[in-house]
This record gives C-alpha cells, structure tokens and sequence, in this order.
C-alpha cells in the first residue's frame, strides 16, 4: 500500500516555529516575521520591509516517524530587471541536527526590482508550491525545516505520512544576532549555509537571527524588539549599512549606538552582549559611501563614491566605525562586564579576503560564509569567548 496515500495535514502554528518574533495570518496561510508588528508599523522603506519578512533562521521544528514531508508555501522571488533571476530557494531539512534532505518550491510571487537605488519593485502574483521530502530514515526522529533565507514564504500546509508530535523547547541557549546583509545570507546557497546558521551549529545554541539585508541602521525599533525577545546571548553587527548608506556622520553615529545599546540593556541588563565591528571590505575601508552599483564588464558590483578628503568632517568609513566602537565598547565595560567587543576583521581580514576575495567587493562567497562561521564559533563559543559555556 502507498504509505502516502495517507498523508497526514498538521496545521502550521506558531508552536512549531522557531527563529522569528511574529507571524502574520494571510490569506494563504502564515508568514513569519523578524520583526513584530509594533516595529514593522515604523519600518521607513520597503528594503527592510522586505528584509525583515524574508525568513532567514527560521525554521519548522517537530518530532516524527514520518519518512514522505511536504510543505505546501506561498514563496515571493526577487529578481532585478535587467539580470537573470536567481535560483529558487533552497529548503533545507535537518534529521536530528544534520542536513538530510533539500528541497526547492517552484513558481510563486515575483518581485521584480526596477531600480537598484530606490529599489522600487513591482509583483507579480503566482501560484504556491510544494518543498516535498522523500525517503527520509525510519523511526522517530527530530526534524528542521529551514525555510529559504531570501525568499518571503508563506506557509501554507504540513503533509506528513506518519502524526507530528511538538518537539519540547530545546535546553540549548538562546543566541539573538543583528547584522546586515552579510548576516541575513547574501550570496549563501541554502539556509543552513549562512555564517550564523553555521556559527550557532558550532557554539550549540539556538539561532534567531535579525540579520537585515541593507538595514542594519541602529534603527530605534530594531533595538526595542532585541529588548524585548528572549535570549541568552546578543550580538550587534553594525557599521557597513551606515557607512554604505551614507546614512549619518560621526557626531550621530556615537550617540546612535550607545542609545542602540541602553535599548537592549533595558531588558537585558546582563546578558552577554558582543558588538561586532564590521568585516574587511576594501572599497569602504578608507572611502566613505554611499555604495553604487557598478555593472562594468556586465557583472554586478559595488564601489564607494565618497570623498576621502571628508573624512576629517566625520564622514565615515569602516575605519573610522570600528575606532569609534572599540572605543564605545571600551568605555562602557568599565561599568557593564558583560559587554564585549570583536574586530570583524577577525572574522574575515585581508588573508581571508585574498582566499575568498568578495565577489561583488561587499558580500561574502559561501566559502566566506563558511570562513567567517568558523571564526565566530572559534573566538565567541571557544574557550575564552563572551559566549562559551560557564562551568565550575
């Protein structure tokens, strides 16, 4: 008899999710968000509107014999006019914590970006699909569904050939990360894949990750909802969206972060906190933004257009970031020893860059991702680390 035949629905709920702050009802099903609905109301722009609901580390969590999964989703593709649309999504599926099995949901919304800067878009509706999982190990057996980490997805149904039990919440600590791009996944090829993802598998925490492409903007909401969400460890990976973004000179940036870092101590006033300066990116290194899209050659690329000269009026440069945050970090350690502070140069520096230089001159390869995951599990959840386990 054809076991699937009779598959089994369990509704998507919130009970069964992890890595996210909301989830919204649709009228297609559920879709998670990395921001709750009190923070999305003030998100200024549709880049981090887009950012925030594109699920990276967030994950459908259970227990089951099930060996036939499927997940029926409504996914929203982007694509940039003028460029060949990127491969679909990757769904990646854990079998007791390691990668077993992918899959790929074809069709879907498309948002077709019209214009780099303003990233004006329009959509085109599609139909939903199916991430369908075969073959999977017999018995009973803990499963992740890491949705894809640049793809908004609705989520629709659950389709098992055998029940799904909720899996209890894990003892596992709780790490909060916040970054740009660079954190949300750019250029990773599947979601498991992505340099947190990697550096939480490493450090054996639970990974929720605000990690927003393009928007990591010391914006005041993003800082309330860190305060707010549960966590055990916190990071803060900042300096390339405001460098890169031209967004503010220096007399704002000093006080933008120290009000970035009373907001999460708000509700977190010893958990240990580790701010992360940003990784090399040479073209940013000593010339200050805004970052353009250079298509020299028919290859997307990035170069500053700022002028260096102005650099002495505070206009900033990754540089000049990364003083101005050791030096922040530094002044407020004297009076909260839970704060720490991290070079991203350490993650990623100029050996790495002449290993896996950035193809695009701002976001990692997978190879780099892999890298700067290494690196983090090694000099934040090592021996020594802000985050490695207390024992004694």
């Amino acid at each position: 008899m054809n076991a699937e035949h009779h598959m089994i629905t369990t509704p998507v709920t919130a009970d069964i999710l992890r890595g996210l702050l909301d989830v919204e009802a649709t009228a297609h099903g559920l879709l998670p968000h990395r921001l709750p609905a009190r923070a999305r109301r003030q998100i200024p722009d549709d880049q981090l509107a887009m950012a925030e609901a594109q699920p990276s580390g967030v994950r459908l969590v259970f227990r089951t014999r099930a060996t036939t999964i499927e997940l029926d989703t409504l996914p929203t593709k982007r694509v940039y006019r003028g460029f060949p649309a990127p491969a679909d999504g990757v769904y990646d599926l854990l079998v007791d914590g390691r990668l077993a099995a992918q899959a790929t949901v074809v069709g879907g919304n498309v948002r077709t970006i019209t214009d780099m800067v303003t990233q004006s878009f329009e959509l085109t509706e599609g139909p939903a699909g199916t991430a369908r999982f075969t073959d999977l190990p017999t018995g009973d057996k803990d499963i992740e569904i890491w949705l894809p980490h640049t793809e908004i997805t609705e989520l629709i149904a659950l389709r098992t050939n055998a029940p799904v039990e909720q899996r209890p919440d894990s003892a596992r600590r709780v790490w909060l990360h916040h970054g740009s791009s660079i954190s949300h996944g750019s250029n990773a090829t599947h979601p498991t894949a992505i340099w947190p993802a990697l550096a939480a598998a490493q450090g054996g925490v639970e990974l929720v990750n605000m990690g927003f492409g393009g928007s990591a903007l010391l914006d005041p909401f993003t800082a309330r909802a860190m305060r707010d969400a549960p966590a055990d460890l916190i990071s803060v990976k900042v300096g390339i969206n405001i460098v890169n973004a031209d967004v503010m000179r220096l007399r704002a940036f000093t006080p933008a972060v120290h009000g970035f870092l009373d907001t999460i101590r708000e509700g977190h006033p010893a958990t240990p906190l580790l701010v992360v300066s940003p990784i090399l990116c040479p073209v940013q290194e000593d010339t200050p933004g805004p970052l353009a899209p250079d298509f020299d050659g028919g290859t997307l690329r990035f170069k500053a257009t700022g002028d260096p000269a102005e650099r002495a009026a505070g206009r900033l440069t990754l540089n000049a970031v990364r003083d101005e945050l050791a030096r922040i970090v530094e002044q407020r350690a004297a009076d909260d020893p839970n704060l720490h502070y991290l070079d991203g140069r350490d993650l990623y520096g100029e050996r790495d860059h002449a290993e896996f230089p950035l193809p695009d001159e701002v976001h990692p390869d997978p190879a780099g991702h892999r890298r700067i995951g290494e690196n983090f599990g090694r000099l934040a959840f090592g021996d020594g680390g802000p985050f490695a386990t207390k024992t004694g």
